[in-house]
């Protein structure tokens, strides 16, 4: 269901600069955080390519800590759907989170307990999809990432009016949404370029990543300082 360009993405080892670290008693734990989860699966699967449901919110637990804090404690059960860029075909999810919120008001508690439950069933449910969702941090285990995605294009020195001729590839990593919807995205020049079939017709797509239409050439363009910004 998931066409090779996602695949190539999905397969690229993660970036360590993602990870963040807390310490749970004696130990060190390393995991990425929910909005980082949310804003790569919007990049690789695409806006509005995979959605996710709540199929059960149960309060677990309450007590009050030693600085008189309560601590209320939610399980959540997440349902995670990814879809293919005609929504024809699709890819389900579903797992377990955890979440624990403290706070000296009783809803504030509940509001934090509930909230990084479902966020944490969420994350668990994208583990399934490899390296970028965080699963190899689960194993507890140091992990080399030396194998890192080609890496941002650098601003050009020199800036020209018109985009040369020569045309050659571009990282898909962060128009991973534009691949899945049959496009892809080359350098020429100092410039971005996307390709493919119907660009008139996926201008909506295009345009949220800031290429703009050249009405003479007929291209979708940005400058690559832009990418790099």
């Amino acid at each position: 269901m998931l066409n090779e360009k996602i695949i190539q993405v999905l397969s690229y080892d993660l970036d360590p600069s993602r990870i963040k670290t807390r310490e749970k008693g004696s130990v060190s734990l390393s995991y990425l955080e929910g909005f980082d989860i949310i804003d790569t699966a919007n990049k690789i699967f695409g806006y509005g390519h995979w959605s996710y449901s709540v199929s059960t919110l149960e309060h677990v637990s309450q007590e009050t800590n030693e600085k008189q804090n309560l601590v209320v404690g939610y399980k959540a059960i997440v349902s995670l759907t990814v879809y293919d860029h005609l929504h024809t075909k699709h890819v389900s999810r579903e797992d377990v989170g955890f979440g624990t919120g403290i706070a000296k008001s009783l809803a504030d508690a509940h509001e934090g307990g509930a909230k990084e439950a479902v966020t944490d069933a969420l994350k668990r449910c994208f583990r399934s999809f490899g390296n970028q969702f965080g699963n190899s941090l689960y194993g507890g285990k140091s992990r080399s990432y030396g194998n890192q995605p080609p890496a941002q294009l650098e601003p050009p020195k020199q800036h020209s009016s018109q985009p040369p001729k020569q045309l050659q590839n571009a990282t898909p990593q962060d128009y991973a949404s534009l691949y899945n919807i049959g496009l892809s995205v080359v350098t020429q020049g100092e410039y971005l370029i996307v390709t493919g079939d119907d660009l008139f017709s996926k201008k909506d797509s295009i345009k949220s990543f800031g290429f703009r239409w050249d009405g003479k050439s007929k291209q979708w363009y940005k400058p690559i300082e832009q990418q790099a910004a």
